[in-house]
């Protein structure tokens, strides 16, 4: 058993205590502080209730390394189906939260189901593209793999949670260039993002890119259908994004999207930019080293709406400074890293891409919300990994590392189960 205990990797659980402090220490700022008088309480009580998520997805991290690695490859499929099934109950009789109707509640404890989606997606696509078929028919498989990736996304949409939608629909050009897909066909996947980005930020950018893109595709592959393929892809998205611009947000939709272009604008510096004005002022009077703890400003003031959420990034700015956000910051660079050179250590594509989707998920969310606290990217409600407040996605995150951490330290089963 001390053998078996020997082999978990102690750096990588190392980083998620770090960030974990570093999250319980950002809440207990806004709640515990001079803040504390503008809050209700349950919103003071936040602190004490992520303490005791932390101590559960410790629990929950010891009971996933005992799960021999037969567990997860066998087990995939149905897991991913049950976690369509709660999306499915949840969309039918869960309870709607700042708009989204993402959470079931079980007496007093609330469970966001679209965040348990991402373990089951992520094994699934795992499970599928590591079969030896998919290393022969890569195309078909591919197809598949998307399939699977967008039935949850599509039902998170339904319930009006596209922040968390937009997670699955980025670990599609993750989990298919880790199965070994050309660079050129996930590039392809990519470029409708970019372009509906470039078309929201400034339309001739978009332009220009697809034409760029197109030309570039048609160069680097010299194939026909894919400079096709390249300017219906990349065109079709300006296109469309245009005109879902004009024609299909709501008046108070389009304004947040567009609103992080100019939020200290008069449209929008007191009212959909107000945020992204708050976060950015926070952050930046954190100068090099901060303000100190509990000595913020901005966050001991209230002026960040959801800085124990969505907005803790600017606590850490504002209180610990440039040098306290780069510490942040280098902690998921690292963690990021760990992952994947614990899944490439697997030897193994199941082992792989659990790990290169679990990664994935983290980046994404960290690109993201720190993307959108210093006014880089619109306000979508994405929250930072194991420093933001909330129970499920502090859970969830850890189950992942938790899988990647067991598939790694029995990584000598996989020989077989090939």
């Amino acid at each position: 058993m001390f053998s078996e205990r020997r082999k978990v990797d102690l750096v990588l659980i190392s980083f998620w205590v770090l960030l974990v402090s570093a999250g319980l220490m950002a809440i207990y700022s806004t709640t515990h502080g001079p803040a504390a008088e503008f809050l209700p309480q349950s919103v003071r009580d936040n602190f004490m209730r992520q303490l005791l998520w932390a101590g559960l997805s410790l629990v929950a991290l010891g009971a996933v390394l005992a799960l021999p690695i037969r567990f997860f490859q066998t087990m995939a499929y149905p897991i991913y189906g049950l976690t369509l099934v709660l999306l499915v109950i949840t969309l039918a009789i869960g309870r709607e939260v700042n708009g989204a109707k993402a959470w079931l509640y079980f007496g007093p404890v609330g469970l966001q189901t679209s965040e348990l989606a991402k373990v089951g997606t992520v094994l699934a696509v795992a499970r599928l593209l590591s079969s030896r078929q998919a290393r022969v028919d890569t195309v078909r498989y591919a197809l598949a793999a998307v399939g699977l990736i967008l039935l949850p996304a599509g039902i998170i949409i339904l319930q009006n949670d596209t922040g968390t939608a937009l997670i699955f629909l980025a670990l599609v050009p993750i989990m298919l260039f880790w199965s070994g897909l050309p660079m050129a066909t996930v590039l392809l996947v990519i470029s409708p993002a970019l372009a509906g980005y470039l078309t929201v930020v400034y339309w001739p950018a978009a332009l220009a890119f697809a034409v760029l893109f197109t030309v570039g595709m048609y160069w680097r592959t010299r194939e026909a259908y894919m400079g096709v393929l390249a300017g219906l892809f990349t065109g079709g998205a300006a296109a469309a994004a245009s005109f879902a611009l004009a024609y299909v947000l709501k008046p108070y939709q389009l304004a947040r999207v567009i609103s992080f272009t100019n939020p200290e604008s008069e449209a929008f510096r007191k009212t959909y930019g107000f945020h992204l004005v708050q976060s950015k002022a926070a952050i930046g009077s954190g100068g090099l080293w901060g303000k100190g703890f509990m000595q913020g400003t901005q966050t001991q003031g209230a002026y960040v709406p959801e800085q124990s959420t969505d907005f803790i990034f600017s606590v850490i700015g504002e209180e610990f400074g440039f040098v306290g956000a780069g510490l942040v910051v280098l902690l998921f660079t690292l963690l990021l890293i760990r992952l994947i050179r614990l899944g490439s250590e697997c030897r193994h594509p199941f082992g792989m891409l659990v790990a290169a989707g679990v990664a994935g998920v983290i980046l994404i969310h960290v690109f993201i919300n720190i993307g959108m606290t210093t006014g880089l990217l619109p306000v979508i409600g994405i929250p930072l990994p194991f420093l933001s407040y909330g129970g499920s996605a502090l859970l969830t995150h850890t189950l992942m590392l938790a899988i990647v951490l067991d598939l790694h330290r029995r990584r000598d089963d996989f020989s077989i189960f090939v």
